[in-house]
């Protein structure tokens, strides 16, 4: 199956807000595309970076945990490792934020290996307004949940955008999946 799967209740509001502090514990930078580059017309937001060990091991496992059966039971794809690490991504209304349509598979030794995309709302629905994660995999849009802790999990190769926010702030939480290329 290549639609998108949703799936609920991966963190609790209160996980969520622990993950966005330890989040704004770190350094934060603008964010790009994969490569390196910049464009303010394709994206505009910050990332924060949570490593799979330490103080963020308890989240890394939980999704680690939810993509393998998800996986299993959803996309069957090979999977080989978590060979990035997991990105917090903070969408403000000023100046704009949104991620315009887009793939996460792309050039590169890592980009190139990505099969699955885990984004996981951190925010609350009220929190913001606009910042619509949506999926077009068959000429069809669809809108992922606001509910907070919810996950959306697509094949890398799904064209999905996050559109602007308006109002307010939304974070998500993202993780790559690898393996071998699609065959």
């Amino acid at each position: 199956m290549l639609q998108p799967l949703e799936t609920l209740d991966v963190f609790t509001p209160a996980e969520c807000q622990k993950i966005i502090a330890a989040a704004r514990d770190g350094p934060s930078r603008e964010a790009g595309l994969v490569g390196g580059l910049r464009s303010d017309n394709t994206r505009r937001s910050r990332i924060f970076w949570l490593d799979e060990d330490g103080e963020c091991s308890w989240v890394f496992h939980r999704l680690l945990n939810s993509v393998a059966e998800a996986n299993r039971s959803h996309f069957e794809f090979v999977l080989e490792e978590f060979g990035e690490r997991m990105q917090v991504a903070w969408y403000q209304a000023d100046p704009g934020g949104f991620f315009d349509w887009h793939v996460d598979f792309g050039d590169g030794p890592v980009a190139a290996r990505r099969k699955l995309t885990m984004v996981v709302q951190l925010s609350q629905s009220e929190d913001y307004e606009g910042g619509m994660l949506e999926t077009n995999c068959d000429g069809v849009v669809r809108q992922a949940s606001r509910i907070i802790g919810s996950a959306l999990l697509l094949p890398s190769f799904v064209l999905h955008r996050v559109s602007p926010v308006h109002r307010g702030e939304r974070f998500s939480l993202t993780l790559w999946s690898h393996g071998p290329a699609f065959q």
